[in-house]
């Protein structure tokens, strides 16, 4: 009987504990502001809205470049929030070899994020739509891509934005699948750097709603070696580039 006894309890307590790791793990994915992250905060001239763009990294994550951005609602670029700094500069970490090491130095990726540079609309000398060592952006919206979960804390440019959309482009290099092949269009260079395209992702922001959050969904993917600004919608031909990020959620924190 005292073994019995002894056995009954074990099994409430491994239930118990059971129930109690399963609601917290639903807790957890409830709640995007308990899972360790960098924060974030873009500098930028902002006297609206307060709103986090809350990053969850997925399976095939591996140091992608990226930008977040706000158009209004028709379609038209308004400020950019975070760009990575090797796209926002111009500048990689790994790009110059001449010394026999690797060094920071200027590289050109048109095909890392071209539905970001064409809606920015700034043309370079070279006639790629992303900026150069020595027309970069700003500090305030660049910086390390981070390495996991991030948050960036920012503001709408003004406050009579009250409907806009909010999009985010990202890229993995050498992300191949057996559509995106090395060889699908071999000898560009850009496509290579590339792999499966960019894919674009967006959320249509209504401040005068009660809604506080907005999952930003896949619209579809850039060109794949940048020679364009068009967004291709047709995503059957991606997978792995889908996994990249788990959720992207755009949390509205101040209504102004």
């Amino acid at each position: 009987m005292k073994h019995l006894a002894f056995l009954i309890i074990g099994l409430l307590f491994l239930g118990i504990c059971h129930k109690s790791d399963a609601q917290t793990r639903l807790f957890r994915k409830a709640t995007p502001e308990m899972i360790p992250t960098d924060t974030i905060q873009a500098q930028y001239e902002a006297m609206g809205a307060g709103f986090e763009f809350i990053f969850t990294k997925g399976r095939s994550h591996n140091n992608p470049l990226m930008a977040i951005w706000i158009e209004d609602m028709d379609g038209n670029y308004v400020q950019t929030v975070f760009v990575a700094e090797s796209i926002g500069k111009g500048v990689f970490r790994h790009g110059d070899p001449s010394e026999g090491r690797w060094m920071p130095g200027p590289v050109r990726r048109p095909a890392a994020l071209p539905y970001w540079g064409h809606q920015r609309g700034v043309k370079a000398k070279d006639g790629y739509y992303i900026p150069t060592q020595d027309t970069p952006m700003p500090d305030g919206v660049t910086g390390p891509t981070p390495k996991a979960d991030f948050i960036v804390s920012a503001q709408v440019p003004g406050r009579e934005m009250r409907h806009f959309k909010v999009l985010f482009e990202i890229n993995q290099s050498w992300d191949w699948n057996e559509y995106w092949t090395n060889d699908r269009f071999s000898g560009d260079m850009h496509y290579m750097s590339s792999s499966q395209p960019a894919l674009v992702y967006e959320a249509i922001v209504d401040l005068d709603s009660e809604q506080t959050e907005y999952e930003l969904k896949a619209i579809g993917h850039s060109h794949w070696a940048g020679q364009n600004g068009s967004l291709y919608k047709n995503l059957s031909t991606i997978t792995t580039a889908l996994d990249i990020t788990e959720s992207l959620i755009l949390r509205i924190t101040d209504r102004q």
